[in-house]
């Protein structure tokens, strides 16, 4: 468990530096140059996902359990609901790299708000200590990362162009297919549980 926690803690936090740290980021964009914050950075966000992998996978040998759906039908059904939760996830993430769709438009940072559609959709269905705390640190941090995001965006008059139809609809198929090669194959390669069965 502590290896999953260093873990979170490196991931999560080199991610928000730029959250709550905006001036002193620059400044040590600045102080190092460009390339080297970023391979910086880089390197403390790889070295984060990997001993979150690590630890959340060994977590798992000893699992702990906090709970668990009360009756077979109530499992399926959060399994449905998850299933949904991140077919909407794996569309916004699409939606962060197509310019010009509406979902872009209308929620301004589709990226962080995918990240928390899919920790919420985990949350539903994964009932041990070490799912909690994954999903939830991810839950939290893009619940905070969504709202400082868009007060600055607010603050400082960000607009984001409108939204056209093409975008949108290239977007919604890029998630979806990422979404079925994900759940029906490299989840289960990667993560060795297979979602949908």
């Amino acid at each position: 468990m502590t290896l999953l926690i260093v873990g979170l803690l490196l991931f999560l936090g080199v991610h928000s530096i730029g959250m709550l740290a905006p001036t002193a980021r620059e400044q040590w964009r600045a102080r190092l140059g460009a390339g080297t914050w970023k391979a910086l950075y880089s390197l403390i966000a790889l070295a984060g996902l990997a001993l979150i992998a690590w630890g959340f996978d060994a977590a798992r040998e000893y699992p702990v359990i906090v709970w668990m759906p009360s009756s077979p039908g109530m499992a399926m059904g959060l399994r449905h609901l998850t299933a949904l939760f991140t077919v909407l996830a794996f569309v916004l993430l699409a939606a962060a790299y197509v310019p010009g769709n509406h979902l872009k438009a209308r929620f301004g940072h589709p990226m962080v708000l995918g990240v928390k559609t899919w920790a919420l959709a985990h949350l539903l269905v994964a009932g041990m200590l070490a799912h909690l705390l994954l999903f939830g640190s991810f839950l939290l941090w893009a619940i905070a990362n969504y709202a400082v995001s868009r007060r600055r965006d607010r603050r400082t008059g960000v607009t984001y162009p409108q939204g056209r139809w093409t975008a949108t609809v290239l977007a919604v198929a890029l998630g979806l297919a990422g979404w079925a090669v994900f759940a029906f194959g490299l989840h289960g390669l990667l993560i060795g549980i297979k979602p949908l069965g």
